[in-house]
């Protein structure tokens, strides 16, 4: 069987974590663009498009941003299934028509959300435990999109079609969680980020493992709606802009 065929849209300003965690967790050939320095592809020919999380807010007034949200819109528009994760959750967000904003409060560290049910969940319990960096939340969900996940924080989870945004991390390894907790320190406060720390355990690591399947529920479901015969090729996808992976 062909492997997929899947754009990776790094939008992190340290891609180094990002790149080795998405490698290690989707079963797919990653094309990687490093969105955050303006990098982004100049076709669609992919089996499916991921957006990373990232350290900037989608309503800051940075240069590469629009762009990214303009190019997640046209590959959704294209029926190119779509994962957002964070960040990435938030772009997809917009780019459908919802809207994001800042939250009085900030979630970080190892959080229990509920899932109300969906393919993308298959195979993990209602209540689930993972960890959690975000001072920004989806507020409007895009027309049409259903909720999926939430905790007393907000919307952890929304699914339009073969696009799903999720605002937790669960690529996140141990290193991961502790490097991102200790960057937040300047917005949070030491005492929180040290409690979040202290609580990166490998019990807790333990328990958040079960959401890595939701990596493996979405390649599955890039692969039957491509007919389990890898990249579909469809007609209106610009194969000119496509390169190889470094």
């Amino acid at each position: 069987m062909t492997r997929l065929r899947v754009a990776l849209l790094n939008a992190a300003h340290d891609a180094a974590n990002t790149r080795r965690n998405f490698r290690r967790e989707l079963d797919a050939d990653l094309v990687e663009f490093h969105a955050a320095e303006g990098e982004l592809p100049d076709g669609y020919d992919f089996d499916a498009v991921v957006i990373t999380g990232s350290r900037s807010s989608v309503y800051w007034d940075e240069a590469w941003i629009p762009p990214l949200i303009e190019y997640v819109a046209a590959a959704t528009d294209r029926g190119i299934p779509t994962l957002g994760i964070c960040y990435g959750h938030q772009v997809l967000a917009e780019a459908l028509g919802g809207r994001v904003a800042g939250m009085d409060d900030f979630e970080l560290g190892y959080s229990e959300i509920t899932h109300h049910g969906d393919e993308i969940f298959a195979g993990i319990d209602e209540e689930f435990t993972v960890f959690t960096s975000h001072g920004d939340a989806v507020v409007d969900l895009p027309p049409g999109a259903e909720l999926l996940a939430e905790n007393e924080y907000g919307v952890h989870a929304f699914r339009d079609g073969h696009n799903w945004g999720l605002q937790f991390h669960p690529e996140y390894d141990m290193e991961t969680a502790a490097d991102v907790a200790d960057g937040k320190r300047d917005r949070i406060g030491d005492a929180r980020v040290d409690a979040a720390i202290a609580e990166i355990t490998s019990e807790n690591y333990e328990a958040a493992c079960e959401v890595k399947r939701v990596f493996e529920n979405f390649t599955d479901h890039v692969r039957r709606i491509s007919g389990d015969v890898g990249r579909s090729r469809r007609t209106e996808r610009s194969v000119a802009g496509s390169r190889a992976d470094d």
